[in-house]
């Protein structure tokens, strides 16, 4: 059986090839890291990069925390038990062109004893302004994975992801998603856990080439002002759907995890704009118009 000291060393790992990758592509800046303790156990390995040539703001964080869950968890989890662990890998990176997108990727571990732990993660993409055959590209790559390892990996965990990237206020999914996936288990995959988890490092593992190749289709590209206000403004939306929806970081601040850490998928800047309307025929309207569940991106 795989222990959670073997998969937390191996998502380390994945951690130290992603920020690699990053800082070639990025050709400028360097990821700062920082050591961190959690008061009640564990730690983690909190890298930033900003003000780069190609991002921002970027973060590629790596936890292993351990100890009492709260009651607000236990109660949501339908669990009884107090010691938990668990690690992960969690990437936000905002570029500074709006032609290029903002991407998100999650792989994590969670155990409360042999019976009780899965795996969990996703990649989403949210680009600023959506590009049909970068949406393609970025879809066929992540169902190359997930058929590698089930054959209805890629159908059940786009759906899902179209479910759980949607900012329900706005009534519009925060990009063109990707895969998510949650509290999987042998009994819920026909997997054994050494199966789920060498999916779990070649999902994290296919992020790096795929983000490169989507920022070398446009980092060069030119960009207007108008761009780059909505480049803002959609920011503001993705800030809105982590504050209010997202799991990860509703874990993190029930569990008492490092603020730091756990906002670092903020952007540096944001906009929001009152009653914003998009003119008709625009490129922004083109976007706002994908920005649905359901689309099938994979011919």
């Amino acid at each position: 059986m795989i222990s959670k000291g073997h998969i937390a060393d191996t998502y380390m790992t994945i951690q130290d090839e992603i920020t690699q990758a990053l800082e070639k592509l990025d050709g400028g800046a360097k990821f700062q890291e920082e050591l961190w303790e959690r008061d009640g156990g564990g730690g983690g390995r909190t890298r930033i990069m900003q003000n780069g040539n190609i991002i921002e703001k970027g973060g590629v964080n790596f936890s292993a925390v351990h100890g009492k869950l709260p009651a607000a968890i236990k109660k949501a989890f339908g669990v009884e038990e107090d010691e938990f662990f668990a690690t992960g890998v969690s990437i936000v990176i905002h570029p500074n062109n709006p032609h290029v997108p903002i991407i998100h990727m999650n792989i994590r571990y969670f155990e409360l004893n042999e019976q009780t732990r899965w795996f969990g993660g996703g990649i989403d993409l949210t680009p600023h302004y959506v590009v049909k055959e970068d949406a393609q590209f970025f879809h066929q790559q992540l169902k190359s994975v997930c058929d590698k390892h089930h054959p209805n990996f890629y159908s059940d965990f786009k759906s899902w992801a179209d479910s759980y990237f949607f900012i329900k206020h706005r009534d519009e999914t925060r990009g063109i998603g990707g895969v998510f996936y949650d509290k999987l288990t042998p009994e819920k995959t026909n997997l054994n856990f050494e199966q789920i988890f060498d999916f779990s490092c070649d999902l994290g593992r296919i992020f790096a080439p795929t983000y490169i190749d989507l920022v070398n289709r446009h980092r060069t590209q030119n960009f207007s002002r108008r761009e780059k206000d909505w480049q803002l403004l959609r920011r503001g939306r993705y800030v809105e759907f982590n504050l209010v929806y997202d799991s990860g970081t509703k874990f993190g601040l029930e569990t008492n995890g490092r603020i730091e850490s756990i906002l670092m998928s903020l952007p540096a800047q944001a906009n929001w704009v009152y009653d914003f309307k998009a003119e008709p025929g625009s490129a922004e309207q083109d976007t706002l118009d994908l920005l649905k569940k359901d689309i099938n991106w994979v011919n």
